[in-house]
């Protein structure tokens, strides 16, 4: 098959031919509709994070089952997918406590090691081995991914569209509702309106916050983020916070830094009111530091709080997101600013860099 192969270092990604072994026991393989490019497929190529090479990049995507693995039973061919790229192993310590999107296994094996459950590959070029991206690689035609990894979705949803609820969608909606649990009333600011701060801005729609604040540089996005939910735009950058706090005196209940740079996550604890929470959803280089003044965060009762992959349940929450999107009450097609073969990937990750993309779909 072809696949998208970065090979560390100031090497480009490239389109190449890539074997695929069949699946293993407690795997699932999946025919490619659409994968999204997402920030942190760019964080890879950067090098701003350190993961094992050569590796085929790609986490978010969609696709249909082709062949199932000794021991998989709520799978079959032809069943329609959306891949999660924590997949968990339903049996640490955080997924017996309903906690899956903490997934030990998913952290300290899958994640680093560039691995499936069983801690090897089933990807090749040459006899050369490769390495998955958080046990997807999504950027190929074909994927083998753990049976916890492939969300059985309803088959009328349409598979290009639904690939970005595999990341983007998830990561902000989830950050709202799961990991903020946002009340109905309040009032939230969302620092970066690509398509995980867009999600964020339509997950507080759909909690009903009552004024919803998006702040970026680039006005398209802050557009496109008040068609989709927000009461407020904002230009982001130097002045940021007392441009909120110009609009909100008080603050904010809830800050979501869905870029995840140094700056933006002090904005978003600065931009809060008492008692609120700053959600670092945006993930940073590895290293980076933030700070704040802790005497303030205390008096203020203020909170800090990571989300990961939006704190999800991928089986409980992808398939309601995409029965919201099949409802009409969550909008997908445009968080898509882009479809393009998956060839390009290279030109779409550089497109991404460059601030000209939301989230563009490759398309095998």
């Amino acid at each position: 098959m072809k696949a998208i192969v970065y090979r560390g270092g100031d090497a480009r990604a490239a389109f190449v031919d890539v074997d695929l072994a069949p699946p293993g026991p407690g795997e699932v393989e999946v025919a490619i509709a659409a994968a999204g490019v997402c920030h942190s497929d760019l964080h890879v190529v950067r090098g701003d994070w350190e993961v094992p090479t050569p590796v085929v990049l790609g986490h978010e995507g969609a696709g249909e089952v082709v062949a199932v693995g000794a021991g998989v039973e709520a799978l079959v061919p032809g069943d329609h997918v959306v891949l999660s790229w924590v997949p968990s192993c339903g049996e640490c310590r955080p997924c017996r406590a309903g906690r899956p999107a903490q997934c030990v296994v998913a952290a300290t094996v899958t994640a680093p090691g560039g691995v499936l459950f069983d801690g090897t590959s089933r990807l090749s070029a040459g006899g050369e081995r490769l390495y998955h991206y958080l046990a997807v690689s999504s950027f190929a035609e074909r994927v083998v991914v753990p049976a916890s990894g492939a969300i059985k979705v309803r088959d009328d949803a349409p598979l290009e569209p639904i690939a970005l609820i595999g990341c983007a969608v998830a990561t902000g909606v989830g950050a709202v509702r799961n990991t903020a649990a946002v009340e109905a009333g309040a009032t939230v600011a969302v620092i970066g309106c690509g398509g995980v701060g867009l999600s964020c801005v339509q997950g507080a729609r759909l909690a009903g916050a009552t004024q919803i604040v998006a702040i970026d540089l680039v006005p398209a996005k802050l557009e496109s983020a008040r068609r989709l939910g927000a009461t407020d735009a904002l230009a982001g950058g130097a002045g940021a916070v007392e441009r909120l706090r110009e609009l909100l005196p008080e603050g904010v209940d809830y800050c979501f830094d869905a870029i995840g740079h140094t700056t933006t996550t002090e904005e978003a604890i600065e931009m809060l009111a008492l008692g609120g929470a700053a959600v670092i959803v945006g993930l940073p280089p590895t290293g980076s530091r933030a700070s704040f003044e802790p005497l303030v965060l205390a008096e203020a009762d203020q909170r800090i709080l990571g989300s990961n992959y939006g704190s999800v349940d991928a089986r409980r929450d992808i398939p309601a997101l995409v029965d919201l999107y099949m409802d009409g009450e969550l909008e997908l097609d445009a968080l898509i600013s882009g479809r393009r073969p998956l060839a390009e990937a290279p030109e779409a990750l550089e497109d991404l860099a460059a601030g000209k993309a939301l989230r563009q779909l490759l398309i095998p």
